[in-house]
């Protein structure tokens, strides 16, 4: 009778055990286990009753764009859903959905995370799957910033997720179980111009995550991180923080092309349910596995990095984003 077992590299395979005499050793029969065949490892925890344990997610940041996407594509999937945001009594769609609860939640601040945490697992039990989304990008150029932005930008999107993360840590021990899903950026291995200070928290979360990954795994705690590239949400817009000096007018220029060019991506990006499809791939994924690309671009562009020398890869961004 075949069983389903998963191999040390997180992939999936029907295999049996078949009792074979044994010459060399001190027993008359040994029990060998013969692969059958393969399968995805997603297929096997969608159908077997582990899966159907895995149920609860909390997400931040769930008030729009990825977040928002994230939240409604676990609803559909049936998963129970703990949709966090700054003003929760501003949401409706969501409301919509009877296992999605609401939360308040700022990542800036502690005692939020913890009463939202609380408030969760009173009504959840448990959390099997956090995605740590909330973020936005202050952009420009950096001479501008001020260091209240910088300050700002740093506390939400590395500070805030650290800190969450770190809140949960307990939680996911006790359990000897969890997923932490950080979302990333392909701004978390390449750059682009008027990017510098949001690139940097998106690096500090690829390293933090690459890291922890080490220290949490003797707890079956896995890190997954989600690397989006150009996705067409509100970053573009109303959630970007664009830094302005009064008087420094020398990048006027430059400025004004490189952000052009940059928000054309934007425009022509798939949606935030490209990303969302991604973050429910990686829960489902009870492998080792660390980064996931999520949009063509971003694998297209993550490849390209691999493939030819840095100087070329410079010399391509700069001829794409400083086009007059």
């Amino acid at each position: 009778m075949t069983k389903k077992f998963i191999d040390e590299k997180g992939r999936g395979y029907k295999g049996m055990f078949v009792s074979m005499p044994c010459k060399y050793c001190n027993v008359k029969y040994v029990e060998i286990l013969l692969k059958v065949s393969s399968y995805t490892e997603t297929d096997y925890f969608s159908k077997n009753k582990f899966a159907n344990m895995m149920k609860n997610v909390f997400i931040t940041g769930a008030s729009s764009g990825i977040g928002k996407a994230t939240a409604l594509y676990f609803a559909k999937k049936n998963w129970q859903v703990a949709a966090t945001m700054r003003h929760p009594e501003n949401e409706k769609e969501l409301l919509n959905y009877s296992n999605i609860r609401l939360f308040r939640l700022d990542v800036t601040q502690t005692e939020s995370i913890e009463n939202a945490l609380n408030e969760a697992i009173a009504i959840f039990k448990t959390i099997d799957v956090l995605v740590n989304n909330a973020g936005y990008g202050a952009v420009g150029i950096f001479e501008k910033a001020n260091p209240e932005q910088i300050q700002r930008q740093f506390d939400t999107n590395v500070f805030g997720l650290m800190n969450v993360t770190r809140l949960f840590l307990p939680l996911f021990r006790k359990q000897k179980s969890g997923t932490i899903i950080n979302i990333s950026s392909v701004g978390g291995r390449i750059t682009f111009p008027v990017y510098s200070v949001y690139h940097a928290t998106k690096w500090a979360v690829e390293g933090f995550s690459e890291s922890l990954q080490y220290e949490l795994r003797p707890y079956n705690i896995r890190i997954k991180l989600v690397e989006p590239g150009a996705i067409k949400t509100d970053f573009y817009s109303r959630s970007k923080d664009v830094f302005r000096k009064a008087g420094l007018e020398n990048y006027t220029d430059y400025e004004k092309i490189a952000f052009t060019n940059a928000d054309k991506f934007g425009q022509k990006a798939p949606g935030p349910n490209t990303v969302a499809k991604t973050i429910y791939k990686a829960a489902l994924n009870h492998s080792k596995k660390l980064r996931y690309p999520s949009g063509t671009d971003a694998k297209a562009l993550l490849t390209l990095r691999k493939l030819i020398p840095n100087s070329w890869f410079c010399a391509l961004i700069r001829r794409v984003i400083e086009k007059k």
